[in-house]
């Protein structure tokens, strides 16, 4: 009975999260806005929601099934949304009218004040 609850409890926030990022993805108006929030909301709704999984079904080999497709999920999923933020940089000639960057002589200035 305890066990269903912690999963209960683990499956809906990550079900919340995951909800809120898919609002939040429409909410952003840029591209870089969007991934971020599908980057950082993915990785913590996949995992509580495969934690909830992996409660559920107990100690066996399914269960050590989803831990990996979570270990896969977390390795990939950084790496993924930075080569899609790399190639909206690099593809979009309009984004420095949207987005502010920084260049490393303003940042070594900022340092020294």
């Amino acid at each position: 009975m305890l066990r269903v609850i912690f999963a209960g409890i683990f499956l809906l926030s990550g079900l919340f999260i995951l909800g809120t990022a898919t609002f939040g993805i429409f909410r952003f108006s840029t591209m870089l806005n969007r991934v971020h929030v599908a980057a950082k909301c993915d990785t913590l709704g996949v995992l509580l929601i495969l934690t909830g999984l992996i409660i559920v079904s107990g100690l066996n080999i399914f269960s050590f099934k989803l831990f990996m497709v979570l270990l896969f999920l977390w390795l990939s999923n950084p790496v993924a949304s930075h080569l899609t933020a790399r190639a909206e940089v690099r593809t979009n000639p309009n984004l420095y009218d949207t987005c502010d960057f920084f260049t490393l002589e303003e940042l070594k200035q900022d340092d020294n004040n």
